[in-house]
C-alpha cells in the first residue's frame, strides 16, 4: 500500500509532488498513483499519456490521478482516458480536500487565472533528497508566442516573504544544506502585489535571517529581470551559488521578438560577463529552442555562437513544439528534420562545453554537497562521482582527479 507520485518537467514540479504525496496521506489516501504532468512540449505531454497507459497495465487495481499543467490545460484529454480515475488542476493537487472530493464526475479542475495569491507550500518530506526546493513564485505575467505554460500556472503571484523565511528556516532545521528557491518565472518576484520586495531583496534577506543555511541556490532566471539588489548578493556572498540557469530560448534578435521575448542577444552576452567579473567562479547553464518558427540557417548559427559568447556550460535543448492555441503555432514551420539536426547541433556544442568546463575541473578543490549513490554537486551545480562511499547530506571538500565526460571523478 503506497502513494506513487510520477513526476514530468520543472524542479517546481518535482518540488510539488512532495506536496501532493503529503496532502494525499493526509486526505487518508493509501494506494493510489498520481502523475504530475509537463506541458512545455508535446512530447512531454504524449510521455505522460504512454505512462498512464503503462502504470494501468502493471498495476489495474490501483487508480490513477492525472495533475500537472497537461492535465490544467487540457483536462478534457486526460479525463477521456479510461485508465484516469481523477484530474485535478494546479490548483487543486496542493490540497488534501482535493483528494477527497466526491463527484460524479471525473475532473476537478478550477480556472488557474483566478488564482491571485501566492500560497506557500508546506515544507515537504523531500524523498530522502539533500536539496531542498523552496517555491517562492508562480505563475507567469509574461506571453511569449511559444509558451503555454502561463496558461497552465496562471499569472504570477508571490509567497510573501515572512512565509518564506518561515518555509527556509524549517527546512535547515530538518537538516538540508542546501535550498533551491524555485517558481515559474521567480525573477518576477513582488510584481505582482504593491509592496513587496523585488527577487534580490528576499535573497539578501534569506541569507541574512537565515545564518545555518549553508547554501543557496537559484532554479532558471530570466536574465533581463535580474534586480541590481541580486547582482549584489552573489558577489557579496559565497553562500548564494555561482550557478545561475538562463532562460535565453534563442540568439539571435529577430527570433528572439518572434518569441516575444524581453531582452536581446547583447543583453544576454552582457549580463554573463558582469556576472563573471563579480563572481569569476559562476557557471552558467541555459535553455535555448532549436528550430522555432521562421528561423534560417544564419540565425540559427547566432543561437549556436551564444553557447562560446555566453560561456554556457549546461545547457537543455528544446526541439521547437509547437503548442496548440499558441501564436507561435500559427507561424510558418520548419521541417521536422532540421529542427531535429539542429537540435543535434546545440546539444553537440552543449556536451562539447561541457566537457571543457570538466576539463577545467580536473586539479581543483571544491566543496561538495554529497548525494545518494556516492555522488553529489559543487558549489557551481557540476556532478561529481566519489570512489569511497560518502554519506549523503554532507558538504565535503574533495580534488577532482579525473572526468568522465559527463561528471567530475573526486580523488
Amino acid at each position: 500500500m503506497s502513494i506513487d507520485v510520477v513526476t514530468f518537467g520543472c524542479r517546481l514540479n518535482l518540488h510539488e509532488s512532495d506536496v501532493i504525496r503529503d496532502s494525499a496521506a493526509r486526505a487518508g489516501l493509501s494506494d493510489v498513483t498520481i502523475v504530475n504532468t509537463c506541458a512545455v512540449t508535446n512530447e512531454a505531454v504524449a510521455q505522460a499519456r504512454q505512462t498512464i497507459r503503462k502504470l494501468k497495465r502493471e498495476r489495474n487495481d490501483v487508480p490513477i490521478i492525472v495533475t500537472g499543467c497537461a492535465a490544467q490545460t487540457d483536462p478534457k484529454m486526460f479525463a477521456d482516458m479510461p485508465e484516469v480515475f481523477r484530474v485535478l488542476g494546479n490548483q487543486d493537487k496542493l490540497a488534501p480536500a482535493a483528494y477527497q472530493a466526491e463527484s460524479s464526475g471525473k475532473s476537478f479542475v478550477s480556472d488557474i487565472m483566478r488564482a491571485k495569491d501566492g500560497i506557500a507550500t508546506p515544507a515537504a518530506s523531500h524523498d530522502g533528497r539533500t536539496r531542498a526546493f523552496l517555491q517562492i513564485q508562480n505563475g507567469c505575467d509574461h506571453r511569449c508566442t511559444f509558451c503555454i505554460i502561463p496558461f497552465g500556472r496562471g499569472n504570477s503571484r508571490s509567497v510573501p516573504p515572512a512565509d518564506v523565511i518561515t518555509q527556509a528556516k524549517a527546512l535547515v532545521e530538518q537538516g538540508f544544506r542546501e535550498i533551491v528557491l524555485t517558481g515559474v518565472d521567480i525573477t518576477s518576484y513582488g510584481e505582482s502585489a504593491s509592496g513587496m520586495p523585488k527577487l534580490g531583496t528576499l535573497v539578501k534577506r534569506i541569507l541574512r535571517e537565515v545564518p545555518e543555511l549553508a547554501r543557496l541556490r537559484l532554479s532558471s532566471i530570466d536574465s533581463i529581470e535580474a534586480d541590481r539588489d541580486l547582482i549584489e548578493a552573489f558577489a557579496e556572498d559565497a553562500r548564494l551559488m555561482p550557478h545561475l540557469h538562463l532562460s535565453l530560448q534563442a540568439g539571435d534578435d529577430m527570433i528572439l521578438k518572434r518569441m516575444k521575448r524581453r531582452h536581446s542577444r547583447a543583453d544576454a552576452i552582457s549580463f554573463c560577463t558582469t556576472m563573471r567579473r563579480l563572481r569569476p567562479d559562476m557557471v552558467f547553464g541555459a535553455d535555448i529552442i532549436a528550430g522555432f518558427p521562421t528561423e534560417t540557417d544564419a540565425m540559427f548559427a547566432r543561437s549556436l555562437d551564444l553557447v562560446a559568447e555566453c560561456g554556457l556550460t549546461h545547457l537543455h535543448v528544446f526541439p521547437f513544439s509547437p503548442r496548440p492555441g499558441t501564436p507561435a503555432a500559427r507561424m510558418p514551420q520548419l521541417r521536422g528534420d532540421v529542427v531535429k539536426e539542429r537540435a543535434r547541433l546545440l546539444r553537440a556544442a552543449g556536451e562539447a562545453a561541457l566537457h571543457r568546463h570538466l576539463d577545467r575541473e580536473v586539479g581543483a578543490s571544491r566543496n561538495i554537497l554529497t548525494e545518494r549513490g556516492n555522488t553529489g554537486r559543487t558549489e557551481q551545480f557540476t556532478q561529481v562521482r566519489f570512489s569511497a562511499d560518502v554519506a549523503p547530506g554532507q558538504i565535503v571538500r574533495a580534488s577532482i582527479a579525473a572526468h568522465d565526460g559527463k561528471a567530475l571523478i573526486a580523488a
